[in-house]
């Protein structure tokens, strides 16, 4: 597997695994004993960057993580995140939760559950709206100081709350949804960012959640329990009219002879070369699908059939649900003046 850095100094996989749907989101779950297997396959076959957080179960995808990697955990790369406040009783997401002394008590728990000494890189998972960002970063750059924490990122911050974190504590990753259908990034000063202050970019859902495989279609039923049968973007009117964005995938794999997924996946690495897809499978043959992305090749003038091609096209449909939509892309509020 070809390796890309991040930030100034964390080499990885230049694809990750996104570990997420292993047991939550999904109407699809595997079994720990399943989850495990399937990180472990990744891991045998050169994947280095593994992602998930303390939200996702919660807590039962950590677990599964860190008992999956512990006999690799040399040569692997964890990823997690804080944010949000969880009831440890009924594991009900209370909300956002950035309050420094809260970012410290999610690390000690989730160093707990991955059963490792330092988290490699610590997301703050949605952007708190309640707590200065300057704090949040600089509650971070403790954790750094002693030791538990390696590494620093945000998840789907405002370009400006990017600008003033790294200030305080450097960046390292931002972890935002992109991909062909997705490229608010590209516009919204995001990729922008990452260029001038030398951050990575870790796109999550680069397959826009199993639609640009080309598996899906407007006849699909979403599972009760799946948590795309509540984006807009997922409705049957709106896959029918996506669906030629998903041809142009299928027409460049054809030339490619690769797969519609693999183009999708290589037209990301092709955009900066700190970029470093995430994607998430629970079968088999789809991770090393997915892996298999990085050996394909495409040139300039692959890349611009598929940029003209693509411009053509107005997505239908937002990518989250109006609740979940207002937590991306927002600027964390100004510390109050000290007297």
């Amino acid at each position: 597997m070809k390796k890309r850095t991040l930030g100034r100094n964390l080499e990885v996989s230049s694809i990750g695994f996104g570990c997420m749907g292993l047991n939550f989101g999904y109407s699809n779950s595997l079994t720990k004993d399943e989850g495990i297997k399937l990180i472990r396959g990744a891991a045998d076959r050169g994947v280095t960057f593994f992602d998930t957080a303390e939200v996702y179960g919660p807590f039962t995808n950590e677990e599964m993580v860190g008992e999956a990697l512990r006999p690799m955990r040399d040569r692997v790369v964890i990823a997690t995140k804080f944010g949000f406040a969880i009831d440890p009783k009924v594991r009900g997401n209370r909300g956002l939760d950035s309050r420094p002394e809260h970012i410290r008590e999610v690390c000690d728990a989730s160093l707990k559950r991955l059963g490792i000494e330092s988290i490699d890189l610590f997301y703050q998972h949605r952007v708190d709206p309640n707590v200065p960002i300057e704090d949040v970063a600089g509650a971070v750059k403790e954790l750094i100081t002693e030791g538990k924490v390696k590494h620093f990122g945000l998840s789907e911050p405002g370009a400006q709350t990017v600008r003033r974190a790294h200030a305080v504590q450097p960046v390292t990753a931002l972890q935002n949804e992109y991909s062909l259908w997705t490229r608010g990034p590209e516009t919204n000063g995001i990729l922008e960012a990452c260029d001038e202050l030398g951050i990575g970019f870790v796109p999550y859902s680069p397959l826009g959640r199993g639609f640009l495989t080309g598996a899906m279609g407007k006849e699909s039923k979403l599972p009760e329990g799946d948590f795309r049968s509540t984006i807009p973007r997922f409705s049957s009117e709106a896959m029918e009219k996506n669906q030629a964005l998903v041809d142009i995938l299928k027409r460049v794999a054809e030339e490619k002879g690769a797969t519609p997924a693999q183009v999708a996946l290589a037209w990301l690495l092709a955009q900066r070369p700190y970029i470093v897809p995430i994607p998430g499978t629970t079968k088999l043959h789809r991770l090393e699908e997915n892996i298999g992305a990085a050996d394909v090749e495409l040139s300039e003038s692959d890349v611009k059939e598929i940029e003209d091609s693509a411009s053509q096209i107005q997505i239908e449909g937002e990518r989250y649900a109006p609740q979940q939509l207002v937590m991306v892309g927002r600027d964390a509020p100004v510390a109050a003046p000290k007297e």
